[in-house]
């Protein structure tokens, strides 16, 4: 049980200044992060509830992490906790490969930025003047914008399918330009502009299979091996590839995924043939040596892959919150470069402060290791004072029961065709919310039974198990309440009171 500690940008970096770090002081470190992992949401003035890794590996049905952490450009340590085959009872270690998932856009976008360093391609260039083995096909949207890589790479290319789910062992698997125009054997839809190109960010995997397409054109090499020359070589990433299906060589030395309630995924994990979307296996060292370098680069210290002028671009906010690969911090935040990664079995982060600052590389091969991710990025913030990953707190206050009067119903999301509601029961004198509900374009959230409402205001509630929203009721003019809106951030959705 321990307070919650938040910094200013200021005392942040002040505070991590070069120091030399026992193994004593590491070991401390780590532990306390182990038996430190933190709820989303803390009620102000009460101590928070710290969780023990392992049991939170056992309640979310993670069989396996691994886990690099970084500062000031060395890995300071990495740690691997659990198995990579359940059955065999195999241990993860620092060395075990894990699918990066969307991990895989970022590392990508390095090599897509590298041949913009050698001429092979241009930023802001039609891609069909950079494609030759196929073209984007034009139509109403591309009338007076254009595609063009770093549009792709910002996610604001226009370009429609969100993401991809592999194929099992023993699929056959579809080709690039198969993949692209959505022919058997591929199972996702046909890559197509759907808005106007540089107009709104929209998330596209379908946008970075693009990129892969033009990388390949450019050298005439397989996708696997340029990123191996451009990339992973001069990086030091010597445990990653892109190569799909996993070579037999290296199928030993990598994790089985496994679903949300630990059912392991038929034949040990899917191919992912769209490399550039979702390909890379990595580790977390390797993944960490990568953050390491763009920080570098950044910092002109070095100069592997991109000069100092490409990497500035990379971390520069093109489009909402996201550079070319990389989502940036928001604006007035401390500089930071991230991404999130989510295959078929496996779920893994990569988080890094820019400017020569710390960061972290978490792998999991469990499909619910998203919710153990950010418990444990909760902890090492706590840990080492980031300003960012602290608990939402709220403060609690004691409602008078008639306060409650009116709550009780169901809240419909009517734009969402009936899927998601929400239900409000009052019992001793208590509130509850159950159901299911979303908010922006992707975060979408069930409640696991009924969970208690907690009120921070006569109108306003959260929840222990909902950090990321809040509920705020609406009253007419009469004081009936006819709406919950569901807030998280700067998002908000109305659910009316049928």
């Amino acid at each position: 049980m321990f307070a919650i500690v938040v910094v200013t940008t200021l005392a942040f970096y002040e505070a991590h200044a070069q120091q030399p770090i026992s193994n004593a002081d590491t070991q401390a470190q780590i532990s306390h992060i182990e038996n430190g992992l933190l709820p989303s949401v803390v009620i102000k003035g009460q101590p928070a509830a710290a969780m023990n890794l392992t049991d939170r590996m056992l309640y979310y049905h993670v069989p396996g992490v691994s886990i690099a952490y970084f500062d000031h450009g060395k890995i300071q340590w990495t740690k691997a906790y659990g198995v990579s085959d359940v059955q065999a009872g195999s241990p993860v270690t620092p060395e075990t490969l894990f699918q990066a998932g969307s991990i895989s856009k970022p590392i990508a976008a390095l090599g897509a930025l590298s041949l913009v360093r050698s001429g092979k391609l241009k930023l802001d260039e039609n891609v069909n003047n950079e494609l030759h083995s196929w073209h984007v096909p034009d139509n109403e949207f591309t009338t007076s914008q254009k595609v063009t890589l770093r549009r792709l790479l910002s996610h604001s290319g226009g370009v429609n399918v969100h993401g991809f789910s592999g194929y099992e062992a023993g699929q056959p698997l579809p080709t690039v330009i198969q993949i692209l125009d959505g022919l058997k054997p591929a199972s996702s839809p046909p890559v197509r502009v759907e808005t106007v190109p540089g107009s709104v960010y929209s998330y596209s995997g379908g946008g970075m299979m693009i990129v892969q397409l033009m990388m390949m054109d450019a050298t005439g090499k397989s996708f696997s091996t340029l990123m191996h020359d451009q990339v992973l070589s001069p990086m030091g990433m010597t445990r990653s590839t892109y190569e799909q299906p996993l070579p037999s060589n290296l199928v030993s030395r990598a994790a089985l995924g496994y679903g949300s309630h630990g059912t392991p995924i038929p034949g040990g994990f899917h191919t992912v043939p769209e490399m550039a979307a979702g390909g890379l296996w990595s580790t977390p060292t390797d993944l960490a040596r990568a953050a390491i370098e763009v920080q570098k680069e950044y910092a002109g210290t070095s100069d592997k892959v991109l000069t100092q002028a490409l990497a500035k671009e990379m971390l520069t906010r093109q489009k909402d919150n996201w550079g070319l690969g990389f989502e940036v911090e928001k604006p007035g935040a401390t500089p930071r470069f991230d991404h999130f990664g989510v295959n078929t079995g496996f779920v893994s982060v990569l988080q890094a402060y820019r400017d020569n600052g710390p960061g972290v590389v978490i792998m999991t091969n469990g499909q619910q290791g998203e919710k153990l991710i950010t418990e444990i990025l909760r902890a090492i913030a706590h840990e080492h004072a980031w300003p960012d990953f602290q608990p939402a707190e709220h403060t609690l206050i004691k409602l008078d029961p008639a306060s409650l009067k009116g709550l009780e119903g169901t809240y419909d999301q009517a734009d969402k065709d009936g899927q998601d509601k929400l239900t409000v029961t009052i019992r001793d004198g208590k509130p509850y919310i159950s159901g299911s509900y979303s908010v922006g374009s992707t975060y979408h959230f069930g409640f696991a039974g009924s969970v208690e409402l907690l009120p921070e205001t006569r109108d306003e509630y959260f929840t222990l198990q909902t950090g990321v929203a809040t509920f705020r009721f609406e009253r007419t003019r009469e004081g009936l309440v006819a709406r919950c809106v569901v807030v998280s951030g700067t998002n908000q959705r109305e659910a009316r009171k049928i």
